[in-house]
């Protein structure tokens, strides 16, 4: 999962940032709307975190500009303001929850893995591909009941495919969604960690679509 982090308090911000990272999310962070607004329209994220209160306007105002503009991706609203009154206007503006400070790191994640699940149109918690279960609450892959160890980097690549199944992904959303902005890779890189997934979970588990890109697919079904 790739994550904007808008918020202007530095040391909340990297703490945030610092425990979802430990989660295994791509965090990129920036400190005013106007950042925010350049890196939504330019760069592809699974989800923004948005503080209300930014150095260059209220968040609200940033909001409803792009859900006018078509924008999409789910929105998390985190805010020290607690009246009814904001929270109202955050949703009218187009978020899709709120979470007011203090809060804990664990409850952003279980919001955040909970709006990237329903935004794909997925209702259940386990989403699940053939013999592969992807439990997006506790972030864990198992097949055919059992764990599967898988770097942060494999998992983010499975996350995607089995999120989007029995869609297609390409090379360059897989790249644009499960790697840094300044690092996303060639299609090489890709094709590699595919490669290596497939050594984990079986040649059948991915399959190739040639000149397309990848999907997951439940191998028994297709037998």
């Amino acid at each position: 999962m790739k994550v904007l982090l808008v918020e202007d308090d530095d040391a909340l911000a990297r703490v945030l940032g610092e425990d979802l990272q430990q989660a295994g999310l791509i965090v990129e962070r920036v400190a005013t709307g106007g950042e925010a607004d350049f890196q939504v329209m330019t760069q592809c994220y699974d989800a923004v975190i948005l503080d209300l209160g930014l150095p260059d306007g209220n968040a609200v105002g940033w909001l409803e500009s792009w859900r006018e503009q078509g924008l999409a991706l789910p929105v998390l609203i985190l805010t020290a303001r607690e009246r009814w009154s904001d929270k109202a206007a955050g949703f009218s503006a187009g978020a899709d929850d709120y979470v007011t400070k203090p809060f804990e790191t664990a409850e952003i994640l279980f919001r955040l893995r909970a709006l990237v699940r329903r935004s794909h149109q997925h209702s259940h918690p386990q989403i699940q591909v053939g013999r592969l279960v992807l439990d997006t609450h506790s972030g864990q892959l198992s097949q055919a009941g059992l764990p599967v160890a898988l770097t942060a980097q494999e998992f983010r690549l499975v996350s995607r495919l089995m999120h989007a199944a029995p869609r297609i992904v390409t090379r360059q959303e897989l790249a644009e969604y499960t790697y840094e902005s300044d690092g996303e890779p060639d299609s090489n890189v890709i094709d590699v960690q595919i490669s290596r997934l497939r050594r984990k979970l079986g040649s059948e588990a991915i399959e190739t679509v040639r000149g397309r890109g990848y999907r997951m697919i439940d191998a028994d079904a297709e037998a």
